[in-house]
């Protein structure tokens, strides 16, 4: 699907806008693409335009919610199917999304993007052919290219969250010219497309499933298995796990994680917030 290139709107930025506008100012300088760039909004009271578009004026915006322009009028970024799925804006301008009002990439500390940046760095993507089983808002595959990946294979069986990327300027696009065909993003389901990957023919693994109530068969013997499979001797790979409340849910899923992935032939430790493993 194409990307979207035109204004993404949030509830601080037309408040900011509409004050300069209340100053008597008939412009107003900022970001239209949750921090990407800045640029220079004409104002005229009840329009307004950029990059040589007419818009009208949004009116009231809820908080903790992105508006893009569907042809017609700014609608939210956020789509109901079987569950509610919406981008959410952060303090980083990379923003993270939500299901069913479950934040799914931490924001608390730091940028989603900069969060990516570690695990990705135990990894050590550069000039490597890396597996990225669930791509989501691409921010692994993103990092991967920035490190010099040779090839990022990234799958994602969601389609509405293949949606949130072409509307997020942060989520890498396949597309780009400036990415020379070295991300290869599908539509797919990966522990059903994982078995059609050859042996030992990937040099390093991110694996950031959904939780384990969601989608315990990325969590599955047979899963990690099939990833000690594809992955070469040496190889490695950063799992995220989170950190569930052992109170509340009686479970250590990392230590559990941990134990499946020696079981299948790596070697595993505990890493940030989830399992660094190389293959044995």
């Amino acid at each position: 699907m194409p990307h979207y290139s035109g204004p993404l709107l949030t509830r601080p930025v037309v408040e900011a806008w509409d004050a300069a506008h209340a100053r008597g100012e008939d412009a107003w300088r900022g970001s239209l693409d949750l921090g990407r760039s800045d640029d220079e909004v004409r104002l005229h009271g009840a329009t307004w335009s950029w990059r040589g578009g007419s818009f009208p004026h949004p009116g009231k915006l809820k908080d903790r919610t992105i508006y893009w322009w569907d042809g017609e009028a700014f609608a939210p970024v956020s789509r109901f199917a079987d569950s509610l799925i919406k981008l959410v804006p952060t303090p980083w301008g990379a923003p993270t999304f939500e299901i069913d009002g479950i934040k799914m990439l931490p924001t608390a500390r730091e940028s989603p993007l900069d969060d990516a940046r570690r695990k990705v760095a135990l990894v050590q993507p550069r000039g490597k052919v890396v597996l990225d089983t669930c791509g989501g808002l691409g921010y692994f595959a993103a990092c991967c290219l920035d490190e010099g990946a040779a090839r990022v294979d990234s799958f994602e069986k969601n389609d509405d969250v293949l949606w949130l990327r072409t509307l997020n300027p942060w989520s890498p696009d396949p597309d780009a010219p400036g990415h020379g065909g070295r991300l290869r993003l599908s539509h797919a389901d990966v522990s059903v497309a994982i078995t059609g990957i050859a042996d030992a023919s990937v040099d390093a693994l991110l694996h950031d499933p959904p939780r384990f109530g969601i989608a315990g068969e990325l969590y599955s013997q047979m899963f990690y298995g099939q990833l000690a499979r594809v992955l070469r001797r040496g190889g490695r790979l950063f799992h995220y796990t989170g950190s569930p409340n052992k109170l509340t849910s009686g479970r250590d899923v990392p230590r559990e994680v941990a134990a499946r992935l020696d079981k299948a032939g790596f070697r595993a430790e505990r890493a940030l917030d989830g399992v660094y493993a190389t293959r044995r």
